[in-house]
């Protein structure tokens, strides 16, 4: 596997996300928000995909990965963090999400990949249970 990058594009522009992402030599973003909408400028679906191309990065949306709206409070709040990060894992057992965990291995033994959330801080978002996952992906 080439490598896996968690970020989150909390606190950042468009321009300084993707400095990031060149700087980390990504090839290929793995969205995995449940929605790829955003009220940040820039970081929706289509125009975040446009910008990133723009880039030469790849940009995939795996909404199976994504966190349901009823299990995210506890990972802004930190209450409960344990019991949300055990619902998420158990969430993601479902055949799409395995799927998708396996595309994006797939993904990573081409380029490096970076998967994108919001949280600037992976301890306060659902893609560290992601990335744990993704090193245990046969490639």
């Amino acid at each position: 596997m080439a490598s896996i990058m968690s970020v989150g594009y909390e606190g950042l522009s468009l321009e300084e996300f993707i400095d990031r992402l060149r700087t980390g030599g990504v090839k290929a973003l793995a969205d995995i928000r449940l929605s790829a909408r955003s009220r940040k400028p820039g970081f929706s679906k289509s125009r975040l995909a446009e910008a990133l191309a723009r880039a030469s990065i790849t940009y995939h949306h795996f909404p199976a990965l994504g966190n349901p709206k009823e299990n995210r409070e506890p990972f802004w709040t930190g209450r409960g963090l344990d019991a949300a990060l055990a619902r998420y894992r158990a969430h993601i057992q479902s055949e799409a999400a395995s799927s998708a965990l396996e595309r994006i291995a797939s993904l990573a033994t081409e380029a490096p990949v970076a998967v994108l959330c919001f949280e600037a801080d992976e301890e306060q978002c659902h893609r560290q249970i992601v990335v744990e996952q993704l090193r245990t992906v046969p490639a």
